[in-house]
């Protein structure tokens, strides 16, 4: 058993099931917060009891302690893929286009003893953006709980799913304003956009829809699971995903994924999903319309696929190994 010091932005859900599976044999001391910490003096003693500084994402909150651990001899082990590795300036989107995000990020990654992803995409986008080489990374697909337990209902609802807060930013970067305009287009079929309401975005959404558009807020756990089940079509018309474990939970639910082809989402979706050429109005409504056509057979596959290749045991091998190497690194 090794001292874990644990640090992450918040406890979200994959980031909460990485902490639950890392304490099955490590004791984990949780240090959560956006900012650095106020208490320099304290986190220098954290960093020195731990065995390993185990960080997720490279920004300000792993920054003092990543910077710490090297001279206190304390090995570190990284997660990086999304937003600290992205560079899309048309999207005003990723730590890479320069200024101090870059500056932090890059400090952070470069001072990582072993450093993972969660798809072999945000690899290459980390030696194409940073210059670290890809040999030096070790790709560990999220692993995906499995709520539902049964194969997908064989006649699913003629509905489309998204989910993701709506704010500004991701009226483009998750694809919302063309997940609405293509209901337009599809006016037999309900478009549903699940997820908290954070800014003036849901009245530009409101706006653009039709009478099949509903914005339905955050949904508890439990709704949000019979939603995913009952749903034909789950869509994710990003501009850039490190992963997109909502695509991931949905196929378990046995929704046809709709995707883009950027980032990690034709990695996820592998070919049980569709994906279409733009996020706009038109190819995203004929994806829609393909996979509200699939059968049976589609759904347990995509479902089938997530259980294969994004599997929670799969993720406990992998995090509980980079931990190991760290440890060996020193």
């Amino acid at each position: 058993m090794a001292r874990v010091l644990f640090v992450a932005p918040r406890p979200s859900s994959f980031i909460a099931l990485d902490r639950a599976l890392l304490a099955e044999r490590h004791e984990v001391i949780d240090l959560y917060g956006d900012r650095p910490q106020r208490n320099p003096r304290a986190l220098g003693r954290a960093v020195r009891r731990a065995d390993v500084v185990f960080g997720w994402w490279a920004h300000l909150h792993t920054l003092e302690p990543f910077t710490l651990a090297r001279p206190l001899g304390t090995p570190t082990a990284l997660i990086v893929g999304g937003f600290d590795v992205a560079n899309l300036p048309e999207i005003s989107y990723g730590s890479q286009r320069g200024g101090w995000r870059t500056i932090v990020s890059r400090w952070v990654m470069r001072r990582a003893d072993v450093l993972a992803t969660n798809a072999h995409y945000s690899a290459r986008e980390l030696e194409r953006n940073v210059g670290i080489p890809a040999d030096r990374v070790t790709v560990i697909h999220h692993g995906v709980p499995d709520p539902f337990g049964a194969d997908p209902v064989p006649d699913p609802d003629r509905l489309a799913l998204t989910i993701g807060n709506v704010d500004t930013v991701n009226l483009e970067r998750k694809g919302l304003r063309p997940f609405v305009a293509a209901a337009a287009l599809l006016p037999d079929v309900r478009f549903e956009v699940v997820g908290r309401q954070l800014d003036g975005a849901a009245d530009a959404l409101r706006a653009l829809a039709g009478p099949n558009v509903a914005l339905t807020g955050f949904l508890a756990q439990d709704a949000l699971e019979a939603r995913l089940r009952r749903a034909a079509v789950y869509v994710q018309p990003s501009q850039h995903e490190g992963f997109g474990v909502s695509v991931a939970e949905a196929m378990l639910a046995g929704a046809i994924p709709v995707v883009t082809p950027a980032g990690a989402l034709p990695e996820v979706v592998g070919d049980t999903g569709v994906v279409v050429a733009s996020a706009a109005a038109e190819p995203l409504a004929a994806g829609i319309a393909d996979a509200l056509a699939a059968g049976p057979e589609r759904r347990r596959a995509a479902r089938e696929r997530v259980l294969r290749e994004f599997s929670v045991d799969a993720r406990r091998r992998g995090l509980l190994d980079l931990v190991d190497r760290a440890l060996r690194s020193r």
